[in-house]
């Protein structure tokens, strides 16, 4: 097999934005009208939808698809890789479709946007096949970048800036950390390829101050990328003021990339080492987990802002999936799978909440503020049930993907012998149910308050195609998850 055919996913993401640019610059006009740009959303959902399907197509190719050896100690096209980079493809195409219709429809429609998604797609694609860290730090950087400016792409709105404004900065601080790490892991390795450290570490620099403090430094820089707590302070922010259409992409993409490299950096380069041992980072990670459920779902409760509760929802779900990293640790057979359905279900599950929250809200009137969806499923009851059908996945409830991603990570955990930390997260799911359930009482069983606006959702046949989607996707894979199950665990490197 040729290089190019194995790196077929990451680069038809690549010419996917490149096509975008061309065809914004030479085909439409500084005169042309905003809705005439659909057709760069068209562009860029499928080609991110082709890179996912490539990414499928590589699968029967074997566990691992040989490289040279310029590539091979970099970048690794193996099932691991290439799950992550459907589900990024994934994630990545209906986020654009979303885009299609919001953007016009809000007065923000301008064609560096659907670029920035492709290119930040393929940073994040990179992230998941790396093998080297500085590779891992190239990836993240090519993704945060067109992600900090997404996220300020509405100018006119302060609220946006100083979202944007938030995450670059903390963000850069991120960076800063995890390339200090990545130094510190080539001073005790002479190499920033993840099995050569592993090798190294494994020896008597395993338990050297040095490799403490990489460690630490690392999973500070890539805990900022999943939104866990204590890095999780820009996240409400940062998803709130940006158009909603980049807060999904945010809540799924960025997340699944940074959860793919902490696994290869935990597992691999220091899962065998005496800093995984009895006093080490899964402590640190249980913390995290901890910590990031609590946290996220108590204080979700109180948020009157949609975007706000799903951000901090968010927070919890990474928490969750935390959980599935330590079983994972810990050798269960089903931990490390865990953590990839759990990622799949999770992208359709947010992707469609917010594309709901996008299709009820119109220019200068977004709907996020629970009272906005009081009584919708009166006037809208198609687009109010598919919401519905969100926020019971996200509880984890069946036939959705929810139940049987929370299922499969906390088996894992209890069959390695983590039932504390599943107690914990069985606790939060059931408080959870207050927020999710409570914005469907609201549709279903509240009134709008006198004087308020009858709901208008934007007549959008991009975002409802996304909604339609991502529900389907939800049910399949809550009623049929066999065949993805054994994909994942087929996913190893």
């Amino acid at each position: 097999m040729s290089v190019w055919l194995a790196l077929s996913p990451l680069l038809a993401m690549v010419a996917t934005g490149l096509v975008a640019m061309l065809v914004d610059v030479l085909v439409r006009s500084p005169a042309s009208d905003a809705d005439t740009r659909g057709d760069l959303a068209i562009i860029t959902t499928v080609g991110l939808f082709a890179s996912a399907a490539l990414a499928l197509g590589l699968w029967g190719s074997g566990p691992s698809v040989a490289l040279p050896e310029s590539l091979g100690g970099v970048v690794a096209v193996d099932r691991f890789g290439l799950f992550f980079a459907a589900t990024i493809g994934l994630g990545g195409g209906l986020s654009a479709l979303i885009a299609g219709g919001y953007l016009a429809e809000h007065g923000i429609e301008r064609g560096e946007y659907y670029p920035l998604i492709a290119f930040s797609c393929a940073g994040a694609a990179l992230m998941a096949m790396a093998t080297d860290l500085l590779v891992l730090f190239v990836g993240l950087e090519t993704m945060s970048l067109a992600v900090y400016c997404l996220a300020g792409f509405r100018r006119g709105s302060r609220k946006s800036l100083e979202g944007a404004l938030k995450y670059f900065l903390l963000g850069s601080f991120a960076a800063a950390f995890l390339l200090f790490g990545i130094a510190l892991l080539y001073v005790l390795a002479a190499s920033t390829r993840i099995a050569e450290i592993s090798e190294a570490l494994r020896g008597a620099a395993g338990s050297s101050p040095i490799a403490v403090l990489a460690l630490v430094l690392l999973l500070t820089g890539l805990g900022f990328k999943i939104s866990a707590v204590p890095f999780h302070m820009w996240t409400p922010d940062a998803y709130e003021g940006a158009p909603t259409p980049v807060t999904a992409f945010m809540s799924v993409v960025v997340k699944a990339a940074a959860f793919a490299a902490l696994l290869r950096v935990l597992l691999v380069a220091f899962g065998g080492t005496a800093l995984g041992a009895s006093v080490g980072w899964p402590q640190i990670v249980a913390f995290f987990a901890v910590a990031s459920m609590s946290v996220g779902n108590l204080v979700a409760i109180w948020q009157k802002n949609v975007k706000r509760m799903l951000a901090y929802s968010s927070i919890a779900h990474a928490g969750y999936v935390l959980v599935g990293v330590l079983a994972a640790w810990k050798g269960a057979p089903e931990g490390r799978a865990g953590v990839l359905f759990y990622l799949l279900s999770y992208t359709v599950m947010n992707i469609g909440a917010f594309a709901c929250v996008a299709y009820f809200g119109r220019r200068d009137a977004e709907a996020v503020h629970t009272s906005d969806f009081a009584g919708v499923a009166r006037q809208h009851p198609a687009a109010a049930l598919a919401l519905a059908t969100f926020m019971v996945a996200l509880t984890g409830m069946p036939p959705t993907a929810g139940f049987f991603a929370k299922l499969y990570v906390f088996r894992s955990a209890i069959d390695a012998g983590l039932w504390p930390l599943v107690v914990v997260a069985v606790l939060n799911s059931a408080v959870s149910a207050y927020y999710y359930l409570n914005l469907v009482v609201t549709m279903y069983m509240r009134s709008p308050e006198p004087g308020a606006p009858v709901a208008q959702p934007m007549r959008s046949g991009a975002i409802a195609t996304a909604i339609v989607i991502c529900a389907l996707l939800v049910l399949h894979l809550g009623i049929w998850p066999s065949r993805l199950l054994s994909m994942a665990l087929e996913a190893g490197w």
